[in-house]
């Protein structure tokens, strides 16, 4: 069983076979698919399933807490795994790309800057865009 699969049992969710099919692409999967791309992805396991399905699937597992739901500006959502363990996103543009980090420096600041405003942190969330320096074929605001 794998994890979304388990939290979806903890909170007493029936499983559908279609639904453990998308629970264990999502778990699966290193990147942040769109549910086009998990669609894609189930329906090579299981070609009976419907992109209705994984649309229904997934937004059952967002209400529930198992998923989290990204829009990186791209137009489309994206998903991932909701894990106790917090990390950042950098988001290449072009690609789309999306790379996640934890830097203790940034945490430090933000707790700081909250502290300073008089605020306890409770919650954050960090999306950074940019273009990889290896890519010189865009333009720089710098250069604007």
């Amino acid at each position: 069983m794998d994890r979304i699969e388990k939290l979806c049992a903890e909170r007493g969710m029936r499983m559908t076979d279609q639904r453990r099919v998308v629970a264990r692409v999502l778990s699966q999967s290193q990147d942040h698919p769109d549910v086009e791309e998990l669609y894609r992805r189930a329906a090579a396991v299981d070609p009976h399933i419907s992109i209705a399905t994984v649309y229904r699937t997934v937004r059952l597992f967002e209400e529930a807490g198992v998923v989290e739901k990204h829009d990186f500006g791209d137009g489309r959502s994206r998903y991932e795994e909701l894990t106790d363990d917090h990390h950042d996103h950098l988001i290449d543009t072009r690609t789309g790309k999306v790379i996640e980090f934890y830097d203790e420096e940034i945490e430090k600041l933000k707790q700081a800057i909250a502290a300073r405003l008089g605020y306890r942190l409770i919650g954050h969330k960090l999306e950074l865009y940019g273009i990889s320096d290896g890519d010189k074929s865009g333009s720089h605001p710098e250069e604007n």
